[in-house]
């Protein structure tokens, strides 16, 4: 059965993370309204953007309180940048908090600014050396028990796994490679 993901479509880089899902065949949903965030989900991903203002729209939307409460009540996730951010329980340079459903502090724009944004090659998760692709990324400065680093890039964590929530830093979507998508189908769905 193919497992029928939600890609939270505000705003920012949902369309590749669906092109992603298509190519490992899954189904993806868009969630752009509270209507479209069924119980029938078996996953959903919170792509990167601008953290502030997916939050707002989270709220103006009437999805916020039901995310975070699926995400707490063991929906599996995948946050990718500003998704991340989303997730995290702090950040250290923003009086914004979110969903605090990720036992990790972020830091925001971590790596600089729009013009500093690169390109690496690092080990994610055991699974080999995968590109990644840092856009104004954020970077985790703290991990609470029970959050299991994945990956590193210039000696910052950039991946990290709580249970059912994959916190990435980087942007899988943007590249040909599907590593940290199929980990999350394979993986983190399965709760394996």
């Amino acid at each position: 059965m193919r497992k029928k993901i939600g890609v939270l479509a505000l705003q920012g880089a949902f369309i590749e993370h669906i092109h992603m899902l298509e190519k490992l065949g899954a189904t993806p949903v868009e969630i752009r309204q509270k209507s479209d965030f069924t119980p029938a989900l078996d996953g959903i991903i919170l792509p990167g953007g601008e953290s502030t203002v997916m939050g707002n729209l989270l709220h103006k939307t009437g999805l916020f309180e039901p995310l975070r409460n699926a995400l707490a009540e063991g929906l599996p996730a995948l946050g990718t940048c500003a998704g991340l951010i989303l997730m995290a329980k702090n950040a250290e340079d923003s009086a914004h908090k979110h969903l605090c459903v990720l036992g990790v502090t972020v830091r925001r724009h971590g790596f600089g600014r729009q013009i500093n944004s690169f390109s690496t090659e690092g080990d994610f998760a055991g699974q080999g050396q995968v590109p990644m692709v840092f856009i104004r990324g954020p970077y985790i400065t703290a991990v609470e028990d029970g959050v299991e680093i994945l990956a590193t890039a210039q000696d910052k964590i950039v991946a990290v796994r709580q249970k059912n929530l994959l916190g990435i830093a980087f942007h899988p979507e943007l590249t040909g490679d599907t590593t940290v998508h199929e980990f999350f189908l394979k993986k983190v769905l399965t709760n394996d």
